[in-house]
């Protein structure tokens, strides 16, 4: 039986976010305790701010999805960008609430939810559209997290991609088929 488009979206999108999720666990991996509170710069926030605002918005958007508006009353969204007192355990642990909630949301759609009509901030949208919202949203902070440590470790970088003059080896079929499908763990 061929998959419908409602199920193969669905599938493809839980799929490159869990790639994404990857990208920051891969590089959480390669830090130290300090470096989450890295600020390249004043203005910028460090990846323990960015960790603590995800999972901010990931509990106030997907905790009863379909039936709550996805700013709740409970949610502090500027304190997620204030001061941190987490240690390294406890921020991951906050990732990982984050997007358990998240992923599980997805997870428990089915194709007729797609067409439903939720609110954010009073605002009605998709259900479609507000899964779109967050596929650029999260990247978009998973992208922050891993260029801060890709400058905090510099020359000590370990890649999460191609490495440089590697693209032949990975084309000629040495690299991951799916990278969105393998289990980083420690490497």
């Amino acid at each position: 039986m061929q998959a419908s488009v409602g199920t193969t979206f669905l599938s493809s999108a839980i799929k490159r976010l869990r790639y994404y999720k990857s990208l920051g666990e891969r590089t959480f991996e390669q830090l130290e305790e300090k470096d989450f509170l890295f600020q390249p710069n004043p203005a910028s926030n460090s990846i323990a701010v960015i960790i603590q605002h995800l999972h901010g918005n990931m509990l106030s958007r997907w905790t009863n999805f379909l039936t709550e508006d996805g700013e709740k009353p409970w949610r502090q969204r500027d304190e997620e960008f204030g001061v941190i007192s987490h240690t390294k355990i406890q921020l991951l642990d906050k990732w990982e609430e984050g997007w358990a909630c998240f992923l599980g949301a997805l997870e428990s759609l089915t194709e007729a939810d797609l067409l439903k009509t939720i609110t954010i901030r009073q605002e009605p949208l998709i259900v479609i559209d507000a899964i779109n919202r967050q596929l650029s949203h999260y990247p978009y902070h998973v992208g922050q997290i891993v260029y801060i440590g890709r400058m905090i470790k510099d020359q000590q970088w370990k890649s999460l991609s191609i490495e440089p003059g590697k693209s032949a080896d990975y084309n000629a079929g040495e690299g991951i088929k799916d990278p969105a499908n393998v289990n980083w763990g420690k490497q």
